[in-house]
């Protein structure tokens, strides 16, 4: 008899535990649950952490992520308004913020997946068809930092950016937001990845910018060149300025000096007979020295003053 009673208690004790299980459920800080009976949701979600009841074995608890979830596209080929055809991968941020309209709308986190999928696919499509490549790539203008005639080959090869990449994701996050407001999910971020050009464009694209940096260097050489030319053609002409300068200072002195001396030869020649002949002398010994030398032969007239020395010689 005691034996069955303790059957029955056990029996007892486990339905208990097992009606209590189904009816106590706990819901973190990172959750959020709907309550469904018969598959259908029952009251308003449950957002708040804490021990929650329910009714058990009809009653089942959907539990839903309340923190930022991942949204992670596949590359997609895309032309642009200027029919270049480029790979866009994006990724996004995105909420549950309403957990009740969530599950009416989209069931779980896969359905969500899939409806992103075709929304943010969608909406990047849209609006990367509908502006230029330079658009998506850049956000903003760019001042190049050299100067001249670089500069302006620089400047015209960037296009000017009207509306800019971050803009543009900021457009695709505001229309993806209008489209899944009845979905109970906000998109929180919207970005792109990368961005390249499709294989068939992508070595005509490399031609065309190492054919514009050639350009650029032809530049800057031929401005080099043109330098180095002014900057030898002031050496030069400082340099004859020089020499001029030098060549007239020397001019200067040389004639000062020989004007002393002929002044000196003059006073000599006047003082005395004996002194008119040493000038002489010496003039016509100068002038040996600066016209002959062992090799030189000459013919003279024995009248000649020179000769009257080299005979006074012999």
């Amino acid at each position: 008899m005691s034996k069955n009673i303790t059957i029955i208690i056990t029996v007892i004790a486990l339905l208990i535990i097992i009606v209590l299980s189904q009816s106590i459920y706990i819901v973190n800080e990172t959750e959020q649950v709907v309550v469904t009976q018969f598959g259908k949701p029952v009251g308003n979600a449950i957002t708040e952490p804490g021990i929650q009841f329910k009714v058990p074995f009809m009653q089942k608890t959907n539990y839903f992520d309340k923190r930022y979830l991942e949204w992670d596209g596949d590359p997609n080929q895309v032309p642009t308004k200027d029919k270049k055809f480029i790979f866009v991968d994006t990724y996004a941020r995105w909420q549950i913020t309403d957990p009740l309209q969530f599950f009416k709308r989209l069931t779980n986190e896969r359905g969500a997946q899939s409806r992103l999928d075709d929304i943010l696919d969608g909406e990047t499509r849209d609006f990367i068809a509908n502006h230029l490549l330079e658009e998506t790539v850049r956000t903003s203008n760019r001042t190049p930092i050299s100067s001249g005639t670089i500069s302006e080959i620089i400047e015209d090869s960037l296009s000017q950016i009207e509306v800019g990449r971050k803009k543009i994701q900021n457009m695709i996050q505001e229309a993806a937001n209008h489209e899944a407001e009845d979905l109970g999910i906000a998109i929180l971020d919207v970005r792109f990845k990368r961005i390249n050009y499709v294989e068939e464009v992508r070595t005509q694209v490399y031609e065309r910018m190492k054919s514009e940096r050639f350009r650029i260097a032809d530049k800057f050489r031929s401005e080099g060149q043109g330098e180095a030319s002014r900057i030898n053609g002031e050496k030069e002409r400082e340099l004859n300025t020089i020499q001029s300068e030098a060549f007239r200072e020397a001019e200067e002195i040389k004639g000062q000096a020989d004007a002393k001396a002929a002044s000196i030869y003059a006073n000599a020649y006047d003082h005395s007979p004996s002194s008119r002949q040493l000038y002489s002398f010496l003039k016509s010994m100068e002038t040996f020295r600066q016209t002959f030398d062992k090799e030189t032969s000459i013919i003279i007239s024995t009248d000649s003053e020179l000769f009257k020395y080299l005979k006074d010689i012999d």
